[in-house]
């Protein structure tokens, strides 16, 4: 299944890779939303509220691990696009070890500081418990989330995207399963809902472990290998470090809305996170050619094909717009439908429509500028580039804080969820101009006979 991408027609390549990678994102979107849905349905809206508070903290903890352990995987894509089979294990077994420590390093620290940052975010204090239940459960099964992240993004990286998806599509059918078992059945509220969420994780992480063991040698290090080198080690956290912190940043401007969002009340926090849910997962086609666009640049990269790569950039937006006029469409129609089943039968939706639609329609407006930060910023991320898009989180955390505040000073519920799409046309702006600069980079260094060098 691995897929060497760089020859032949950029768009169906991209389109190919990207499919399998859409579907897995909606079914990794399932996990919470389904989660969403059963607690709101079997355990109250407080209960989802108190779920959806800590959304923008899952995104902060499990974002900055899984981006450092997913960015250790570039330099494999690198070697992969030119058939350096020594050095792609050399550089799994390198990425392994240092993923080992960061799931450590998160682990402890993200559970020591987690009343602090749910104090911090105005977490609402019927909630607070139940919120801190939640997360606090997250947190303690960071090696799932980790786990599956590397093992899928290194079979990502020669090309395979159809095991990832078809370990999640398992991993969702057995949350729902968990789901209803612990929090229906057991009544476990939402410590049921952590739970299942990190099993289902653990258990798509076993299964691509099990697959590259016995199906992709190339990506199995020999245990001669299993040890630090030092040129790998500082070109993966060349580029996982920026990764993580690109999340983290932009993650701290989500946490900023998240506080604003929650001075409307716990009503105000659940029907914003039924609606951010749906978002999420009609989103997950941007993020997908965001995804391949990584694999697709690193390959070329380390292969010299800089002229590929401006190709695939090109029909990545092509298709990436398409699908915003779609997204945005099916969003605004299906709300109404979509937002009852999150809560339970004869809730007046009145109140929780306004809120939610409010989000929605902004959002929806700004979605072509959230396709050019994915598209732009993994492109660079998969030629080694992670200073810049990183920045990009600084822009994204900027506008989102200039908004955040001015809703909280005025009490402005628009304003407050207007975050988000300040966020994306500011960074969408900022990105793209950068990768501009990149691609000249990247051209004058093949001038001098140098591109596709960082992946040796």
């Amino acid at each position: 299944m691995q897929k060497d991408m760089t020859k032949g027609n950029p768009m169906p390549i991209i389109l190919q890779f990207t499919w399998p990678l859409f579907l897995g994102n909606v079914f990794q979107q399932v996990y919470n939303a389904v989660d969403s849905m059963i607690v709101g349905r079997f355990v109250g809206s407080g209960a989802l509220a108190a779920v959806g508070s800590t959304g923008t903290i899952m995104f902060l903890v499990i974002g900055a691990a899984t981006g450092l352990s997913t960015g250790f995987t570039v330099l494999t894509s690198q070697r992969y696009g030119i058939h350096d089979e020594e050095g792609i294990k050399k550089s799994v077994a390198n990425g392994m070890l240092l993923s080992a420590i960061v799931i450590i390093l998160m682990t402890v620290s993200s559970l020591l500081g987690m009343r602090g940052i749910l104090r911090l975010l105005n977490t609402p204090e019927n909630i607070f418990e139940d919120a801190y239940t939640y997360i606090s459960i997250i947190c303690a099964g960071i090696i799932a989330s980790v786990a599956y992240n590397f093992f899928s993004a290194c079979l990502r990286a020669i090309g395979n995207s159809k095991v990832p998806l078809v370990t999640l599509i398992f991993s969702a059918c057995l949350n729902v399963v968990l789901d209803l078992a612990l929090i229906v059945g057991l009544k476990m509220g939402v410590a049921g809902a952590a739970l299942a969420t990190i099993i289902s994780q653990g258990v798509s992480a076993l299964m691509c472990f099990l697959y590259i063991w016995k199906k992709e040698t190339m990506l199995r290090p020999e245990w001669e290998q299993m040890r630090f080198f030092p040129e790998d080690t500082k070109k993966q956290l060349g580029v996982g470090v920026p990764m993580a912190l690109q999340f983290a940043i932009t993650a701290s401007g989500t946490m900023v809305m998240q506080a604003a969002i929650n001075l409307f009340g716990a009503l105000a926090v659940a029907s914003y996170t039924a609606a951010s849910k749906l978002q999420n997962m009609l989103t997950q086609g941007m993020m997908a050619i965001g995804q391949t666009m990584a694999t697709y640049s690193g390959q070329n990269y380390g292969a010299g094909e800089v002229d590929r790569i401006k190709k695939g950039v090109n029909a990545a937006l092509l298709v990436d717009i398409v699908y915003s006029v779609i997204a945005g469409l099916v969003a605004y129609l299906g709300l109404p439908v979509l937002l009852k089943f999150f809560f339970e039968s004869g809730t007046d939706m009145t109140q929780i429509m306004f809120y939610a639609k409010r989000y929605t329609v902004l959002c929806i407006l700004f979605y072509i500028p959230l396709c050019v930060i994915f598209i732009f910023r993994n492109t660079m991320q998969g030629c080694g580039y992670g200073f810049l898009p990183m920045m990009g989180g600084v822009v994204e955390l900027l506008a989102r804080m200039l908004c955040a505040v001015i809703a909280m000073r005025v009490m402005s519920y628009s304003l407050a969820v207007f975050c988000d799409p300040a966020a994306w046309l500011a960074a969408g702006i900022f990105t793209m101009v950068s990768y501009f600069h990149v691609i000249k980079k990247i051209e004058k260094r093949k001038e001098l006979g140098s591109t596709g060098t960082a992946a040796k």
